[in-house]
This record gives structure tokens, C-alpha cells and sequence, in this order.
């Protein structure tokens, strides 16, 4: 299931791509997992990874945040993956991609993370480590998480 992966500021989104976000973090983050405000202004201060099917659906996004907008390092969130494209590494595939720009755009800078608590062996196989207690975000535990870049 290969996907076609674009990078976009939040300017170059268009009205289709920011749609075509939204709902799929919709489906995801607030269907799936509860009620919250997905919506929290941080879109306009990030880097938006989009991977697309071959129909040109969208299938998994992230978004890399610039410092200072989360985390005092640059940031990375909304990490999703639809549904029906889970169990096939997708979501591997997307965080070396988001890791990559991070490592272009910001060398030898560390990267931060709000992660989902019960996610933390997926992020830790790409470097970061909890360094923070576990805390409630919408009534969803997570932990932040950093990577340092050697």
C-alpha cells in the first residue's frame, strides 16, 4: 500500500487539503478517541505531512510545529493513520518522513512530542524517550517525549 508523501505549509494547504486534514484527524482523533477541539491554531505554524493513496485520498498525515509553538524545540503531532491502512507500517513510514524534515529544516536539533501514553514502544523506535509523568490531555493519557539528535 504505497503512498505519495507532500510536505505543505499551512498557506499552501488550499481549502480541499485543509478539508482533507480535518477530516481525517476527525475520524480518527474524535470519532474513534472522544470529543476535543482538534482545531487549536497550531495548524497555521507547522509543516503538514501528507500521504495520499493512488486515488488521492488521504490516508496518513502529521505535523511538524515550529519551536516555541508547543515545545520549546520544534514538535512533532497529529500523528494519524486511517483506519482501514493500519497493521502495514504506514505509521512508521510517516515518522521517518516527519523525522527527516525535522533533520533537514532543523539540524543536530532535538525534537519534542505530546504522546499518547500507550503509544511510547512505537516512539521509542524512533528515538524518543518520556520525559515527563504521565498527565491527562482530554481526558487521554500521554507523556511528553524528546529525541536528541547526536
Amino acid at each position: 500500500m504505497p503512498l505519495v508523501w507532500s510536505w505543505r505549509r499551512f498557506e499552501d494547504l488550499g481549502v480541499d487539503g485543509v478539508y482533507d486534514v480535518l477530516a481525517l484527524r476527525a475520524k480518527v482523533f474524535i470519532v474513534e478517541q472522544g470529543p476535543y477541539l482538534d482545531p487549536d491554531g497550531a495548524d497555521r505554524h507547522a509543516w503538514h505531512l501528507l500521504g495520499h493513496d493512488e486515488t488521492g485520498a488521504l490516508r496518513a498525515y502529521l505535523r511538524v510545529l515550529d519551536a516555541g509553538v508547543k515545545f520549546d524545540d520544534v514538535s512533532i503531532g497529529r500523528v494519524v493513520v486511517d483506519a482501514g491502512w493500519r497493521g502495514h507500517g504506514l505509521g512508521h513510514e510517516l515518522m521517518r518522513e516527519g523525522l527527516a524534515l525535522c533533520a533537514r529544516c532543523w539540524p543536530g536539533q532535538a525534537v519534542s512530542m505530546s504522546a499518547q501514553s500507550h503509544l511510547q514502544g512505537f516512539y521509542s523506535r524512533h528515538g524518543f524517550h518520556a520525559v515527563s509523568d504521565e498527565y491527562l490531555d482530554d481526558g487521554i493519557p500521554h507523556v511528553d517525549m524528546r529525541r536528541k539528535v547526536s
